[in-house]
C-alpha cells in the first residue's frame, strides 16, 4: 500500500480506500470479512455517507477494538427517516443523526466531520452563512470531530468551500471524463450522454485550479466516483468509446494535484483485490494515456496530464513535476513558499534543460515541454 498525508490534517491514509456503497445490504459477517480483507492489505480509510442504521452498525462492528487504526470519514447532514436516507440541513436532525452515528460506529470521534453533498451556491450559502456551520466547527472543538470536510460534485461551490478555509478535506468526484465537463448545478449531467456528443477538449479550467487550490492551501481530497459509476470500465457505456481499466482510472484520478485517495465502492473481496491492483500496477498497467490519446471528439493536446511519458529526461529533470509545481503557483503574485521549497528539492531544475526535445517527442499530449522549462525556470529563476 502506498500512503500519502491527507492535506493539512496530518492523516496518513492508504491512496486505496473504501466508499461504503458496496456494504450495503450484506450481513454483518460480510462487512467484517470485507474490512478483515482490506486492513490485511494495509487500507486504513473508508467514507460513510449513508446514514443507514444496519450499514452504520455493521461497519462499527467491523472496527471493533481496531477503531485507533483506521480513519473514518463520516457524514454530517444525513439523517434515516421512514426507512430511508434523507440529504437535510435541519440542525436538529443533524446533530441528532450525528450523535447516533457515533453509537454505530462504536466510537466517540470521527476522524473527518465531512458536511454532505453541498452542490449549490445557494446551498453553499444556506451551509457556511448559518448555524449548520457554527455547529460543524463546535463538534470540532469539542472533539467529536477532528478534522472538517465537504463533499461535492461542482467544482465552483468547492472552490467557495475551500477559500473559507474551514474545509480541511475536500471529497470530490475526478475522472477524465468529468473533468472535461464545465461546472454546474445540474449534478446529473455529469453522466448524461448528451454532455459528451459535442467535441470536448482539455481539462475544465475550473477543476483543474480546483485541485491546484487544495494542493497549495493543504486541503486533502479524497476521489468519488473514480469509475464514473462503472461507465468508464464499459467499452459500450464509457463516453469516450474506450473501457478504461480500474488501476487506470485510479492512477488518473492519484495524479491530480491535492489528491490523497481514491474511495472505491467495492460489492466483494474480489473488487478490493482489483482496487489494490493499482499498488502492484506496473507503469504500462498505469498508463491511461493508452485510452485518452488520439480521441475524435476528446482532446487533451498542449496540455500536461503528469502522466510521465516525456521520460527519462537527457538531464534527469523530473518534467511533469516541474510542470505541476509551475502550474500550481499560476494562481499567486509570487511563488508561495511551499512550492518554492518544494520545487528546490528536485534534484535537476527547468534552467538545466538542454532543449533536445527528445521529451516532446514522447509526449502524448503534444506539450512543448521546451517552452515549459522557459516558463518554470523564469518563475522559479533557476
Amino acid at each position: 500500500m502506498d500512503y500519502r498525508i491527507l492535506g493539512r490534517t496530518g492523516l496518513k491514509v492508504g491512496t486505496i480506500a473504501l466508499g461504503c456503497e458496496g456494504f450495503m445490504h450484506k450481513t454483518q459477517e460480510e462487512v467484517k470479512a470485507n474490512f478483515d480483507f482490506a486492513i490485511a492489505n494495509g487500507i486504513n480509510f473508508v467514507d460513510i455517507y449513508s446514514s443507514n442504521p444496519d450499514l452504520r452498525s455493521n461497519i462499527g462492528a467491523a472496527l471493533d477494538r481496531r477503531r485507533e487504526g483506521f480513519v473514518i470519514q463520516g457524514h454530517l447532514c444525513t439523517a434515516w427517516e421512514n426507512g430511508q436516507y434523507l440529504r437535510t440541513r435541519d440542525v436538529r436532525k443533524t446533530l441528532d443523526s450525528f450523535e447516533l452515528q457515533l453509537k454505530q460506529l462504536r466510537t466517540d470521534y470521527l476522524d473527518i466531520g465531512m458536511i454532505h453533498y453541498v452542490d449549490t451556491e445557494a446551498d453553499f450559502h444556506e451551509v457556511f452563512d448559518g448555524e449548520l456551520i457554527r455547529i460543524v466547527c463546535r463538534l470540532r472543538d469539542a472533539g467529536h470531530i477532528r478534522h472538517i470536510g465537504m463533499s461535492s460534485h461542482n467544482p465552483v461551490v468547492a472552490r467557495m468551500a475551500v477559500e473559507t478555509r474551514l474545509v480541511d478535506v475536500l471529497m470530490f468526484s475526478i475522472n477524465p471524463a468529468y473533468d472535461l465537463q464545465p461546472p454546474g448545478d445540474n449534478v446529473d449531467a455529469l453522466w448524461a450522454d448528451e454532455s459528451y456528443a459535442r467535441t470536448l477538449q482539455n481539462i475544465d479550467p475550473e477543476r483543474e485550479r480546483l485541485y491546484e487550490l487544495c494542493e497549495r492551501m493543504g486541503v486533502g481530497i479524497d476521489v468519488m466516483k473514480v469509475y464514473g459509476g462503472g461507465d468508464l470500465l464499459s467499452e459500450d457505456n464509457s463516453p469516450f468509446g474506450r473501457a478504461i481499466t480500474p488501476v487506470q482510472a485510479i492512477e488518473y484520478a492519484l495524479s491530480r494535484p491535492g489528491v490523497a485517495a481514491v474511495m472505491v465502492g467495492c460489492k466483494s473481496i474480489e473488487e478490493i483485490r482489483t482496487a489494490l491492483g493499482w499498488c502492484e500496477a506496473t507503469p504500462a498497467e498505469k498508463d491511461y494515456t493508452s485510452v485518452l490519446a488520439g480521441l475524435e471528439k476528446f482532446s487533451w493536446k498542449g496540455h500536461c496530464m503528469y502522466c510521465g511519458h516525456c521520460a527519462p529526461c537527457s538531464v534527469g529533470i523530473d518534467i511533469a513535476s516541474v510542470n505541476k509545481f509551475y502550474n500550481l503557483t499560476t494562481a499567486e503574485d509570487g511563488v508561495p513558499e511551499t512550492i518554492r521549497e518544494h520545487y528546490k528539492l528536485l534534484s535537476h531544475h527547468a534552467s538545466e534543460c538542454i532543449a533536445c526535445g527528445a521529451c516532446e517527442s514522447r509526449c502524448p499530449f503534444d506539450v512543448r515541454i521546451t517552452e515549459s522549462m522557459k516558463r518554470a525556470t523564469k518563475r522559479f529563476g533557476y
